[in-house]
């Protein structure tokens, strides 16, 4: 089943009752949606330069829900970026990642990467498929086997990877590139930090695990100009074992649709 130009924001939960919902409406505020379905577990993959910060608001949303989130950092980034050197590469981003569901036991899990971090879970599903019940891609890439993301990416991107060729590490490329809301984009550039190289001219190996998740999906933030991007909709849009979503945003979805963002997960998951 397919969605496309999934835009507009679906309505919330109801009230529990009528002088609930005097008062909400007095105070001008909306009710907390509600919880449907069984709670489940989601593990939020963010790109690169970026940290799990990235996804404090969509995390907040969906433990608000009873959702159980995690949002693990990968080395050399954000608060662990004490940790960078030239030996990261993409392969230690993927075992990051792994680990995360090996050491907390988790499973049937919701496994959701944005931009870079689609590079790392379709990685992560070569190694534990069976852990995973659903795979959503946020305005990322989905590889094929043997590429990489300096491959992949769009003309900016592939300059800027260009340019820091002999270099260990990539600075960030600034938020207003990736159309962040203008509200923002000094907070995210502040937060971003420089990323390990090897990680994005790394070749991936993929062999079909992903393909066998039962549940995929892909989110396309159509604020954010992307030939790559667009190609990988269309792509995804003409195969029925796929759901496609648009949203009106930037290319940081969860910085600019939280709310819209947690909405959609929680209905793929």
């Amino acid at each position: 089943m397919t969605a496309t130009n999934d835009v507009a924001m679906t309505r919330r939960g109801v009230l529990a009752s009528a002088g609930a919902g005097a008062s909400a409406a007095a105070l001008g505020s909306a009710p907390a949606p509600a919880q449907t379905g069984a709670p489940k577990t989601f593990v939020l993959v963010h790109g690169a330069w970026h940290g799990g910060w990235c996804w404090r608001r969509v995390a907040d949303l969906l433990q608000k829900r009873g959702h159980k989130v995690f949002t693990p950092t990968m080395t050399g980034l954000g608060e662990r970026s004490h940790l960078i050197d030239g030996k990261v590469n993409l392969a230690t981003h993927v075992r990051d990642i792994v680990n995360v569901i090996k050491w907390e036991s988790l499973n049937d899990i919701v496994l959701v990467g944005h931009s870079y971090g689609g590079m790392i879970i379709s990685g992560v599903a070569e190694e534990m498929r069976e852990a995973i019940g659903s795979i959503v891609f946020l305005d990322a890439f989905v590889p094929e086997n043997g590429d990489s993301l300096a491959a992949k990416a769009s003309q900016p991107v592939r300059e800027s990877i260009a340019a820091a060729e002999g270099e260990t590490v990539m600075k960030p490329v600034s938020a207003a590139v990736f159309r962040v809301n203008e509200m923002d984009r000094g907070w995210v550039d502040a937060m971003c930090t420089p990323h390990p190289l090897a990680t994005l001219t790394d070749k991936i190996t993929i062999t079909g695990a992903r393909e066998r998740i039962a549940k995929k999906a892909y989110i396309r933030a159509k604020g954010y100009p992307s030939v790559p991007f667009d190609g990988v909709q269309e792509r995804l849009k003409a195969d029925a074992a796929w759901r496609v979503y648009e949203l009106p945003c930037g290319h940081d979805a969860m910085v600019d649709m939280p709310d819209r963002v947690a909405e959609i997960l929680a209905e793929v998951a």
